[in-house]
């Protein structure tokens, strides 16, 4: 009874024991292989990503480099734009001076005059006009100014002369300069100056006194302008600084704070 049962069981043994290594050699097989792919594959991957990360290193030095160069150009450029401004700053009060001189803009009595033009013109007789005389002093200025008459009648086309007398009542030296305007200030570009003290610095000894003169006149164009219709006056007004290093004055046609 027992010895066929063992031939049975010795019979099948063989069996699972040949599909039990089959199995085996066939994981085997499949895990090397997987090992085998892995190690190719992932080197490769690896390479890749190296690559990658140098190029980019790469490429973010360059931006860098670039950035530098563009951030240092723009500098220059807002240096340059500095530099231009500060020196438009300092020659602005002169030039729109002589700007103002030129145009009479601000009330500003045109400085300079044709010759043959005072020469040749020919008077407006029938239109008198009142010139009013003004002296104004800084807070910090020590002369005496006034005006030696504070108006005279003109007519356009003529040429006037006033006075004003400045005096240095100190015991010590002072040099002054003046600024000037007309008002109203659209007349200030047919009042022409062809002698005056402004804008050029005049020294006073200690009570020193001296007259310093204005000589005129006014364009008879100033009667072929529409709104000059109704101007019968104008007013001439003279103030004087001290002259000090540093000290600024004031544009002409405004007031100075």
């Amino acid at each position: 009874m027992l010895l066929p049962l063992l031939l049975r069981s010795s019979l099948r043994c063989p069996q699972v024991s040949l599909t039990r290594c089959i199995r085996c050699d066939s994981q085997r097989t499949l895990h090397s292989k997987a090992e085998n792919f892995l190690r190719r594959r992932l080197p490769l991957r690896f390479h890749a990503q190296s690559r990658g990360a140098k190029g980019r290193s790469r490429k973010t030095k360059s931006q860098e480099e670039e950035w530098k160069t563009r951030n240092k150009t723009v500098l220059t450029y807002i240096a340059a734009a500095g530099v231009g401004m500060i020196g438009l700053s300092y020659a602005a009060v002169p030039l729109y001076r002589l700007y103002c001189q030129a145009s009479g803009l601000g009330g500003t009595a045109v400085a300079g005059h044709d010759a043959d033009q005072v020469e040749t013109m020919t008077p407006v007789k029938d239109r008198i006009i009142k010139v009013s005389f003004n002296a104004d002093r800084h807070a910090s200025m020590q002369w005496n100014f006034r005006p030696q008459q504070t108006e005279i009648f003109v007519v356009p086309g003529e040429t006037a002369l006033a006075f004003y007398r400045a005096k240095n009542p100190t015991d010590k030296p002072i040099i002054g300069i003046s600024t000037y305007n007309v008002v109203p200030f659209e007349a200030g570009q047919y009042f022409n100056k062809i002698q005056c003290f402004c804008f050029e610095e005049q020294r006073l000894n200690p009570h020193e006194e001296v007259d310093m003169p204005v000589f005129f006149y006014i364009d008879p164009e100033f009667d072929e302008d529409p709104r000059m219709a109704r101007v019968d006056t104008i007013i001439l007004s003279y103030t004087f600084f001290e002259a000090k290093e540093g000290q600024k004055l004031p544009l002409p046609g405004y007031s100075y704070n």
